[in-house]
C-alpha cells in the first residue's frame, strides 16, 4: 500500500476526469479498508504539483466570460450540470491536495480520514454529474468552464488554516446555499427523465456536502485550539486575506449550522 500522500499526488497528476475519479475512489477504498481493520497506514510526505493535471476540455475562461443561460431552459439546465461537474472535479483535487500539501503538518489521523472520505464522495459526485450530462446527450468538457477554481488552493498553498477557512468553510458552504434552488429548477421539468435523474444526483450531493463543510469547521477549530486563538476572529482575518470579494447572501443558515458554521462567522463578511 502506497503512503497516503503518494496516493494523493498520483490523483493530482492524473488528467482524464474519469480516470482521476476512478483512481481517487480506489485509493480511498484501500485507505478506508485499512482503517476499518484497525491499521494506521503511513501518511508520508509529498511534493504535489502547483496545479493538478487537467483534461484538454473544457476550455477554461475568466468567470466574466462564461456564457449565461436561462436556468429553466434545456440549455440552461445542461449548463448548470456542467458547472456542477466542474466544481466537483476541482473538489476532488482540492481534497487530495490538502492531504498531499500538508502531509508534513502534525495532525491526528482523523484529519486524513476525513479528507479521504470527502475526496471519495466528491469523486462520486463528479461521476453522478457526468452521467447526467451523458443522459442529456452531452459530456463533461462540452461547455466552457470557470478558470478560477484553483485560485483558492494557490493562495493558501502554505497556510493550512487559510485553506480550511476558504475552501470548505466558504466555497463549499456556498454550495449549501445554492443547491436547493438548483434542485427546484430540475424538479420543474417533471416530464424530463434526465432532469429527474439530476434531481436525485443533486440531492445526494446536497446531503454529503454538509459533511465536507463540517470537516473544515472541525479542523479549523482544532487548529485554533492548538494555537490558542479565537476561531471567529481568525476566520474573518483569513477570509479577508485569501477570499476575493464578499460572501453572497442569502445563506442557508440551517445547513450551515448543521455543519458547524454559526451566523456570526459569515454575516460580517457578507456584501
Amino acid at each position: 500500500m502506497l503512503p497516503l500522500s503518494e496516493m494523493a499526488d498520483a490523483v493530482l497528476r492524473t488528467a482524464d476526469a474519469r480516470e482521476k475519479t476512478s483512481l481517487s475512489r480506489s485509493f480511498a477504498a484501500e485507505w478506508q479498508a485499512a482503517r476499518t481493520a484497525g491499521e494506521t497506514p503511513e501518511v508520508g510526505t509529498a511534493s504535489p504539483p502547483d496545479q493538478p493535471a487537467r483534461p484538454d476540455a473544457p476550455d477554461l475562461l475568466d468567470p466574466r466570460d462564461v456564457p449565461r443561460r436561462k436556468p429553466g431552459s434545456p440549455a440552461g439546465r445542461l449548463a448548470i450540470l456542467h458547472a456542477v461537474a466542474h466544481i466537483e472535479l476541482n473538489a476532488v483535487d482540492l481534497h487530495w491536495d490538502i492531504i498531499a500539501r500538508f502531509s508534513g503538518t502534525p495532525m491526528p489521523i482523523g484529519f486524513f480520514d476525513d479528507w479521504v472520505k470527502a475526496a471519495d464522495e466528491e469523486s462520486k459526485h463528479f461521476n453522478l454529474m457526468a452521467d447526467c450530462l451523458e443522459a442529456m446527450g452531452s459530456h463533461y468538457g462540452a461547455l466552457p468552464a470557470h478558470a478560477g477554481m484553483w485560485r483558492a488552493a494557490e493562495d493558501t498553498a502554505n497556510d493550512l488554516m487559510g485553506r480550511l477557512a476558504v475552501v470548505p468553510m466558504v466555497l463549499e458552504a456556498r454550495g449549501l446555499d445554492v443547491t436547493p434552488s438548483m434542485i427546484a429548477t430540475f424538479e420543474k421539468a417533471k416530464d424530463d427523465a434526465a432532469a429527474q435523474q439530476a434531481v436525485a444526483a443533486l440531492k445526494v450531493i446536497y446531503a454529503e456536502e454538509v459533511h465536507h463543510v463540517a470537516y473544515g469547521s472541525k479542523w479549523f477549530h482544532f487548529l485554533c485550539g492548538r494555537h490558542d486563538i479565537d476561531p471567529k476572529e481568525a476566520f474573518h482575518d483569513l477570509v479577508r486575506r485569501y477570499f476575493h470579494g464578499a460572501l453572497k447572501p442569502p445563506f442557508n443558515e440551517e445547513k450551515r449550522a448543521e455543519a458547524g458554521l454559526p451566523p456570526d462567522f459569515y454575516w460580517p463578511l457578507a456584501g
